[in-house]
């Protein structure tokens, strides 16, 4: 059993887990990618969804979470209620992070950088709504950010031009002083981002997960579990073999990935 199992499509969720680590460094924690079907972006919602759910339960039988952690926006915002319907335990969600940049903006212009998938969801709208009402969001969707950022922890060089080509819209934007990274890989690219923009400020949503991480656990009264070796976490991946996976993990913290199976033909590979 381990505290928590962090999941996303790629290594994207690795900004979740650096948090978390920082702000409970006793907690155990494991790692699941669905990298077999990156980017999510591209694919139909009913099949992602029951991928998704496929691939959580699956893996929560193996790991025996106590709590899981979606660290990935466009899985919160497709399946955290069908995953909550299929597993016991808690299931806590990622969503882009409005509500503490239209704290912090006070010229009410905000930026966001988001996957297709997470700009363009009726559930972005009700964010915006609930709790930037009087603010400008500037919406920009930068999937190619997505390879970028998986290359980037490969030790690939990055293409510094589809990072310019990304921040234009929001350098186009008068008065705008907030920036919020609305995808989990994003924060992988900061330190390359913020010198494209220095004088933003830029959010994402990794704080105030390990903050929710460490409220649900100790409302369940959980004692978190010895974690021992850093690089002992355990991890599972649906393609374990990708080169650079392995190699990626085990920088943050885990070992080499398991193999993750499929269990339902019909989620097991992308249909069109």
């Amino acid at each position: 059993m381990i505290d928590a199992l962090i999941f996303d499509s790629g290594v994207g969720g690795l900004s979740v887990s650096e948090e978390i680590r920082r702000r409970m460094p006793d907690c155990s924690l494991g790692y699941l990618c669905d990298n077999a079907a990156l980017p999510y972006g591209t694919k139909r919602d009913d099949w992602l969804i029951a991928r998704i759910v496929a691939v959580c339960v699956n893996a929560c039988e193996l790991a025996r979470p106590r709590v899981l952690v979606i660290a990935c926006n466009t899985a919160s915002t497709l399946a955290l209620e069908a995953l909550r319907a299929n597993l016991s335990i808690p299931v806590i969600g990622t969503v882009p992070a409005i509500k503490p940049a239209a704290e912090a903006s006070r010229s009410r212009t905000i930026g966001l950088l988001a996957t297709g998938a997470t700009v363009h969801r009726p559930y972005l709208n009700r964010l915006i709504t609930d709790h930037a009402p009087d603010c400008r969001v500037v919406r920009v969707a930068a999937d190619a950010l997505v390879t970028q950022a998986e290359s980037h922890l490969a030790g690939k060089s990055v293409d510094v031009r589809a990072l310019q080509l990304a921040v234009a819209p929001l350098k186009a934007a008068a008065d705008l002083d907030v920036v919020v990274l609305g995808c989990t890989h994003f924060p992988l690219l900061r330190g390359l981002l913020e010198p494209l923009m220095p004088d933003v400020r830029w959010i994402d949503s990794g704080v105030a997960i390990a903050r929710r991480l460490n409220q649900v656990l100790t409302d369940a009264q959980s004692v978190f579990a010895p974690q021992g070796e850093a690089s002992g976490a355990p991890s599972w991946a649906t393609a374990p073999w990708v080169e650079s996976l392995a190699p990626i993990l085990r920088r943050f913290g885990y070992s080499p990935p398991l193999s993750l199976e499929i269990a339902s033909p019909a989620v097991a590979s992308h249909v069109s």
